[in-house]
């Protein structure tokens, strides 16, 4: 099969919503990552993601519509605040969780009785959508537990040869996944962190809880496996400045080509070590971290990231990918 890249506009779109239509995979950009899209509807579109992606079958899915969407015709019922946070944050990074009519696919919810929906700002997103004019089931556009893409090329390397499109709206400016929110109780509850963080849904819902899996617990959200969003390479996740420095030059002695991933501020201490810089902010750490991941697997053998001093806010997100990503806490 022939992978190609066009760019998000005009006859592409077109030809991208009646491959969805006929039951095939497209790729798609978003303001967070690139999504894998099928017909949510169809049972064979929608495990040919898992198929592709090799991707747990208890692993839900994540349903895309455009704005003018009625996700009425989808859920069992929606709470009062989640109205107000539709209106508040959509669309945008934030994927809400309903009770399910079960309209789309079982496959999607892997067995559960909800369904997570999401309306993303991305214009690409939004023109696709539109013409698909159905539900888009979309998990990252990835090899399972690799480095999410916010690229197409990111896509290309992951898929050539296995899709046939690739909708190309440029590089995606969120960088991580959106915010998962469980909007089935009655205070919502964040079941993975992203870029609208708890703070700012607090401040609209009145409250706003983190829910915590249980060992073993089937996953209730998408980005909750132990190990995720891994890059091809050795890997070290470090507290100190010093932990950093000690194993880059032990592995750099032993013939190897070693690579610090850290926050701005301690680039200057480096010296002359190869360093990727992850930013100075939560906004900056959370579009640049794939990117970066990305880059580190294709020239180091091994990448030693130190954990950021920052907290808070975006910083929930990014910590979460950073240890998922390096395999564990510092």
């Amino acid at each position: 099969m022939e992978t190609r890249i066009l760019k998000a506009e005009g006859d592409a779109l077109k030809e991208a919503a009646a491959l969805i239509r006929k039951g095939e995979v497209v790729a798609f950009h978003t303001e967070t990552v690139y999504g894998l899209g099928a017909n949510a509807f169809s049972d064979e579109a929608v495990k040919s993601i898992f198929s592709l992606k090799g991707r747990p079958a208890d692993n839900p899915l994540i349903v895309h519509v455009h704005q003018g969407y009625d996700i009425g015709k989808l859920l069992d019922g929606e709470p009062p605040y989640a109205k107000v946070l539709r209106r508040a944050f959509l669309p945008g990074p934030l994927t809400m969780v309903y009770p399910s009519k079960g309209k789309v696919s079982k496959f999607v919810s892997c067995g559960l009785p909800t369904l997570a929906i999401r309306v993303p700002s991305s214009p690409a997103a939004q023109a696709f959508l539109r013409e698909a004019d159905l539900p888009v089931a979309a998990p990252s556009a990835n090899i399972s537990k690799h480095v999410s893409p916010v690229t197409a090329q990111h896509v290309f390397d992951d898929f050539n040869g296995k899709i046939p499109l690739i909708l190309d709206g440029g590089a995606c400016t969120g960088g991580i996944e959106s915010t998962v929110l469980d909007c089935t109780g009655t205070v919502p509850q964040i079941l993975r962190e992203g870029l609208v963080t708890r703070e700012m849904i607090a401040s609209v819902a009145g409250e706003c809880g983190v829910y915590h899996a249980a060992v073993g617990e089937k996953p209730k959200s998408p980005g909750m496996a132990y190990k995720h969003y891994s890059p091809r390479c050795r890997t070290a996740y470090v507290k100190t400045f010093g932990e950093a420095t000690s194993l880059y030059d032990e592995e750099e002695t032993k013939g190897g080509k070693p690579c610090i991933l850290c926050e701005s501020g301690l680039i200057s201490r480096l010296g002359g070590r190869c360093f990727l810089d992850l930013g100075a902010s939560g906004e900056e750490m959370a579009q640049r971290l794939y990117a970066l991941l990305r880059r580190a697997e294709r020239t180091a053998t091994l990448l030693i990231g130190i954990a950021p001093s920052m907290e808070g806010g975006v910083m929930a997100g990014v910590l979460n990918r950073l240890t998922r990503a390096f395999g564990g806490d510092v």
